[in-house]
């Protein structure tokens, strides 16, 4: 939906809902999204639209997107940006560090990039931009060395060249701007801002404007040009939390590259506030909670000197805390309208302090909330979907409209 008073579409991201097939997806959205649209009473909804390898290629091949359009259009909806982080399952099953699997190495990501950007561009109404949003190449310790880390960015930029030319193809054809939002998180080989930064400058425009040439047969400035419009950041607000990095300073860092930000993910991370001998043991009990065996809930403690350790699980943070210790957050997405949970905290903040610095700058036109971890929090934090969705989507407008 469009917010009031500023230039940007607000949503939400089906990966909430399970199912794998297209089938699952289409009855997730009749089901949920439709009543989603008239709880909050608007005419036109737009769609977060998450899609698996598997539901993108029987809705493909079995030629089913025109009669999904035309389902649409009578519904009042629309789609402008798609979830390409997830290529399988991603409910119930143990997903962990798979959720990066395919990774860019692999040409089955490749494939299934390109056939969700063929699908965003049959969908994608006029005059708006759409995005799809990828993994930070793959997960870091599935790469044991230096080298090992740096084939992997070698052979994930090839394949990313390779996006930008179907893109700039696309928009040839179509008039319509698409971009790749690459998603950096805890663990990934791209974690941080600076990482994203370094890998755009020292690859993607320094080896890959050559490539994208050869692609499109264009002029090195042409190719610099593709790859800023269409490879972008998704700005996510929980794994930049998780990280310790401020917004503003986030945010303006990627500016500074030139580099464009092509949606921002509003999401809350888990956290403790500061600790001390009398809260320690309390707020860890707390935590265990949440140490759940679906998701991947990477860790980072800040000691009380100011130093950051990393852990790939809540599990081994929680294992490994010392007195030292002063304060924890894990990747775990929680409802973004609470900030305090008993004696624990989100980080809340992090995404007020990003949507001021948006409303000053207006720096990309889709904002998605995302909070994916419903069927796995503790029981008494459990709620009615639909109402949980809307209130998220509320508390962002409402935000927003704070001075």
């Amino acid at each position: 939906m469009r917010i009031n008073h500023h230039d940007g579409l607000l949503t939400y991201c089906s990966n909430i809902h399970p199912g794998e097939s297209w089938q699952e997806t289409f009855e997730n959205l009749k089901k949920y999204t439709t009543q989603v649209k008239a709880e909050l009473g608007v005419d036109q909804f737009g769609i977060g639209l998450r899609l698996s390898h598997e539901a993108s290629y029987e809705l493909v091949q079995e030629g089913k997107i025109p009669a999904f359009k035309s389902w649409l259009e009578e519904n009042g909806l629309y789609v402008f940006t798609i979830n390409g982080f997830p290529y399988g399952q991603f409910h119930f099953d143990v997903v962990k560090d798979k959720v990066h699997a395919p990774d860019w190495t692999h040409h089955d990501r490749l494939h299934y990039t390109k056939r969700l950007f063929h699908i965003l561009a049959a969908l994608l109404p006029e005059g708006m931009d759409g995005g799809v949003s990828t993994s930070p190449l793959s997960y870091r310790f599935w790469h044991k060395s230096e080298a090992d880390l740096t084939r992997a960015k070698i052979e994930s930029l090839s394949q990313l060249c390779e996006v930008v030319s179907t893109c700039r193809k696309f928009k040839m054809i179509t008039g319509k701007s698409m971009h790749l939002d690459m998603e950096p998180e805890p663990d990934g080989i791209l974690e941080t801002s600076q990482e994203f930064v370094d890998f755009y400058e020292q690859y993607l425009l320094s080896q890959g404007i050559p490539q994208v040439q050869e692609h499109l047969s264009c002029t090195a400035i042409e190719a610099e040009d593709a790859i800023r419009e269409h490879v972008q950041l998704c700005y996510d607000v929980c794994h930049f939390a998780v990280g310790y990095e401020s917004p503003e300073e986030a945010i303006n860092r990627i500016e500074a590259a030139g580099i464009r930000i092509g949606r921002i993910q509003i999401s809350a991370a888990l956290g403790s506030p500061s600790m001390n001998p009398e809260n320690q043991q309390e707020t860890i009990h707390q935590l265990k909670a949440f140490d759940e065996p679906v998701y991947l809930h990477q860790a980072v403690v800040k000691t009380n000197s100011g130093r950051l350790k990393r852990f790939q699980d809540l599990g081994d943070a929680l294992k490994a805390f010392s007195p030292e210790d002063q304060e924890i957050r894990t990747h775990f997405h929680v409802p973004i309208f609470t900030e305090t949970y008993d004696q624990l905290v989100s980080t809340q903040q992090d995404i007020v302090e990003t949507l001021k610095v948006w409303k000053k700058k207006n720096f990309t036109n889709h904002l998605e909330v995302e909070t994916y971890t419903w069927d796995v929090l503790p029981d008494d934090m459990r709620t009615d979907l639909v109402s949980s969705i809307v209130r998220e989507l509320n508390w962002v407008k409402d935000s927003l409209d704070q001075p």
